[in-house]
């Protein structure tokens, strides 16, 4: 249903957005207006991610987990994607997503989901134990890959 709603309604109706818009205001006032919402919000993501990438550093300076900031970084390269690509609907969500207020609404949606276990991250990563944390020693089916040389020259 999601990917019904995704490749199927959502182009539909940024087409039909940019059709109306162009015959309230002309096709090259909708076309400029498409260009230059690009490029002020590459300008906007570039600014906004440079202030999470310093939170995440100060996070990690700190020896805290930065998961609201790793959260954030991800909101912030979808809202770039969104209003990058031509038309008008894309263009709200980004923005939604842009900005640290609206932002917020997004990563607590993200937050809760992951906590119900329905993210894709919630299980942690490889060889790690339930809730993330790493486990000692190694578990079945854990190898080491090396690589074994032969010494050169003979051997007295």
């Amino acid at each position: 249903m999601i990917l019904f709603l995704l490749f199927i309604v959502a182009p539909i109706a940024e087409l039909y957005t940019i059709i109306q818009m162009s015959g309230a205001i002309g096709f090259f006032n909708t076309l400029g207006l498409m260009i230059a919402v690009g490029f002020l919000g590459s300008w906007l993501v570039k600014r906004e991610g440079m202030r999470v990438w310093r939170r995440f550093n100060e996070a990690v300076a700190q020896g805290k987990t930065p998961t609201k900031e790793m959260i954030d970084g991800v909101l912030i390269l979808g809202a770039g994607a969104l209003l990058l690509t031509p038309g008008f609907l894309s263009d709200v969500f980004g923005i939604l997503m842009l900005f640290p207020v609206t932002r917020s609404v997004f990563r607590q949606y993200l937050m809760k989901r992951a906590k119900k276990g329905g993210m894709f991250f919630s299980t942690g990563f490889p060889g790690a134990a339930s809730g993330g944390r790493q486990k000692s020693g190694f578990a079945s089916g854990d190898y080491i890959d090396v690589d074994v040389e032969e010494p050169r020259g003979e051997l007295e």
